[in-house]
């Protein structure tokens, strides 16, 4: 049983912490994922493919989420389909009442969560550091959120250093990075079809669950009284418990935060080649490969206690250089083009002139 002083901090005020906490990492959340919406928007007229494969992964996230919804009500699953456009799930038993609104809630909340908890489970086992949950002297309203963002602070630190010392020659480590990069591009609702009818953007996204937390506010209380009475019990057994809940989630968040952020170099590395002639577009993504084998078979030569950070840095430096070199060379070449064609067209005038 833990000791702890009876006052209105400890007692009300601590137990919104952690609460704020992830609230907070998820308006983060919304925010890059709005950003990489406005990013596929962009590459949609010259990459539709690309744009509806993206579209497929957040559609089947989504799918799976309503399936577990209907599997947590015990309601069955008759069907699942899943389509570039849309994702459909059929339950064997329809349920009303709260179980519906379950479900609803599943295929709201679940694509910002339920991906990026794979991505952690993953992680945990790749990367196996920073997973720490705070130990509270206090049980205040500033040492829970002091200690929740220690503990996200920590394991954010891990995971930022375990991607800038990545080895890309280990193919446990390039598996990971596909999946950060199949997992990003899906931790999101997916709207971006075959046709945009309509404007869908962070304050859809945030009406539509607004709209669905006060339909049916007696949900939402008895959910905040249920959280409030595990909090109570928590201080009587392991505060930790009720703060080490939220910080998992604040985890998930996290995660989902860094595997978008991780998407960013690859749509802006597409959209950037759209400006190279076609004939040349390969050349960037197969400086990748080319310039990380080539500095880590330099290094083998010359040694550095930075070998995988360094190397990481010249394959982004040379893609980077590579990129824009061809984007000046297909300008240059234009102008010249024009150039040329513009003598041709006055030398033609001044011919037919002097003809009459």
């Amino acid at each position: 049983m833990a000791d702890f002083p009876l006052n209105i901090d400890v007692v009300v005020i601590a137990a919104l912490a952690p609460i704020l906490g992830v609230t907070v990492f998820w308006f983060l959340q919304l925010i890059f994922i709005e950003i990489q919406k406005r990013l596929l928007s962009r590459l949609r007229h010259h990459h539709e493919a690309f744009c509806r494969f993206t579209n497929y992964i957040g559609i089947f996230f989504q799918t799976i989420c309503q399936a577990l919804g209907y599997t947590v009500t015990r309601s069955g699953i008759s069907s699942f389909q899943v389509t570039v456009n849309y994702g459909k799930v059929e339950p064997k038993k329809e349920k009303e009442g709260v179980f519906e609104w379950i479900v609803r809630s599943f295929l709201l909340f679940g694509p910002f969560f339920i991906p990026a908890g794979l991505v952690l489970l993953v992680s945990y086992g790749v990367i196996g550091r920073g997973f720490s949950f705070p130990s509270l002297v206090h049980y205040t309203f500033v040492e829970s959120l002091t200690g929740f963002w220690a503990s996200l602070s920590t394991y954010g630190t891990e995971f930022v250093r375990f991607l800038i010392n990545i080895d890309l020659l280990n193919p446990l480590h390039v598996g990971f990075v596909f999946v950060l990069l199949f997992f990003g591009l899906g931790i999101r609702p997916s709207y971006i079809g075959q046709e945009r009818k309509e404007k869908i953007d962070i304050l859809h996204d945030l009406i539509h669950i607004k709209d669905h937390l006060l339909e049916k506010p007696l949900y939402l209380l008895v959910i905040v009284l249920l959280l409030y009475l595990f909090y109570i019990l928590s201080l009587f057994l392991n505060p930790a418990v009720y703060i080490g809940l939220f910080v998992i989630f604040g985890w998930m968040s996290l995660t989902a935060i860094i595997a978008i952020l991780l998407t960013y170099p690859l749509l802006l590395l597409i959209w950037a080649t759209d400006a190279i002639q076609p004939q040349w577009k390969i050349v960037p993504f197969i400086t990748i490969p080319v310039s990380y084998i080539g500095s880590r078979v330099f290094f083998i030569y010359y040694p550095t206690n930075e070998l995988e950070r360094v190397s990481l840095l010249v394959m982004f430096l040379s893609t980077i250089l590579v990129t824009i070199a061809l984007i000046k060379y297909k300008r240059t070449n234009r102008f010249k083009t024009a150039t040329k064609m513009k003598h041709v067209r006055v030398a033609d005038g001044k011919k037919g002139t002097s003809k009459k």
